[in-house]
């Protein structure tokens, strides 16, 4: 490969990478790019877990086996079968070198002689591949994992120079990997609530709509369950702010807890004492005992006062819901129901009949306050 499509392939690299939205997508960028600019059939992108002690491959592109999957759920090796990144790698460094590419043949090591005979060669062997070039990804000074591309047996082994410009892939490789994880970090923190590390209500928004055309179209059951805990105000008020946020925080892990009862369940502080969690696929009745299981962990915490409870299902007698809108202001009737109630248990909508006083609630038109001051007034 001349210079000129050399410089072209980085910057083809280079800019499928940035142009990802998500991890799996510049981990596939990766691959695809390093097996073209270096005329491979196939590539790999793998991560060293450094506390789990093993490679994990990430991404397998261009003509895979049968058992290489291209986004592999366990295809994870021991990492003291490739010595190369836990000794080779740093051994290379305290000499004052870098972490340069090497290649290998089924016949054994070919260039960038690292001393140790990998099993690689016996996967190359075994997949009917010619000749591999392996290059060490680092990123923020630490050995990530590696870039691995791999040749056909009918094509030209790689040479010297090949692993070379291995090496200044894995380099741009690492520039993208960064550039990920701070786009990552940045939606995390867009859609986390910094205080007790549950969703916040942009994700909620978000999810919510997502999971109601779901139901739409395909009929997927929507739970919502909207909950406010009790005596946060006195907490504050009494004993100090910071204590209120060790409560929220304390209860956001209950929340969690709760959550995790419910396959996909997520778990979010929607603002000041008030949490939800939206679950998409499980029966409503699951998702009543997972909220009654809520409100029985949260009347056991110690400054709290217990947690008022609604609950919206698309799968109860609630009417049709066509828009996040009406599920998200039935589970907050419902909720409010509770509050007014004082019960320690989850109000559900749609569960009290023909006329029930939730739905009633919900389905009136706004403003919002007067609908909560009117629907407190006709409790007994």
């Amino acid at each position: 490969m001349g210079e000129d499509k050399r410089l072209a392939a980085v910057v083809a690299l280079a800019q499928g990478m940035a142009a990802a939205r998500a991890p799996m997508e510049s981990w596939r960028a990766a691959a695809l790019g390093a097996c073209w600019a270096l005329d491979g059939s196939f590539a790999a992108l793998s991560v060293w877990e450094r506390d789990l002690g093993r490679l994990r491959v990430l991404v397998n592109v261009g003509e895979r086996r049968p058992d290489e999957e291209e986004f592999p759920e366990a295809e994870t090796y021991p990492v003291h079968q490739f010595p190369e990144i836990t000794e080779f790698l740093h051994e290379r460094w305290v000499g004052g070198g870098g972490p340069n590419a090497w290649v290998e043949t089924a016949e054994g090591t070919a260039a960038g002689d690292p001393g140790y005979f990998h099993q690689r060669v016996a996967a190359l062997r075994r997949r009917g591949r010619g000749c591999c070039v392996v290059a060490p990804v680092v990123l923020h000074g630490r050995a990530w994992g590696e870039l691995y591309v791999a040749r056909a047996v009918s094509a030209p082994l790689f040479g010297p120079p090949d692993a070379d410009f291995a090496t200044v892939l894995a380099a741009v490789v690492a520039a993208g990997l960064a550039q990920t994880e701070r786009l990552e970090e940045a939606r995390r923190l867009a859609f986390t609530d910094s205080l007790t590390g549950l969703a916040n209500r942009r994700a909620v928004d978000v999810h919510l709509e997502e999971a109601v055309e779901r139901h739409r179209t395909g009929g997927v059951v929507v739970s919502l369950v909207v909950c406010d805990l009790n005596g946060l105000k006195r907490v504050n008020d009494t004993l100090g702010h910071a204590v209120g946020d060790r409560l929220l925080e304390r209860f956001g892990s209950v929340l969690s807890l709760c959550g995790a009862m419910l396959p996909g369940a997520l778990a979010a502080r929607l603002g000041g004492d008030e949490f939800c969690l939206l679950v998409a696929g499980p029966p409503a009745d699951d998702v009543v005992k997972a909220a009654d299981e809520l409100c029985r962990r949260a009347g056991e915490l110690e400054l709290g006062e217990g947690v008022a409870c609604g609950v919206a299902s698309t799968e109860d007698p609630i009417g049709p819901v066509h828009d996040a809108r009406r599920l998200f202001r039935l589970a907050d009737a419902a909720q409010y129901r509770a509050k007014a109630l004082g019960t320690d248990r989850p109000v559900v909508a749609g569960r009290e009949g023909p006329d029930d006083p939730v739905v009633r609630l919900a389905d009136e038109p706004p403003p919002e306050r007067a609908e909560r001051r009117r629907f407190r007034g006709r409790l007994p």
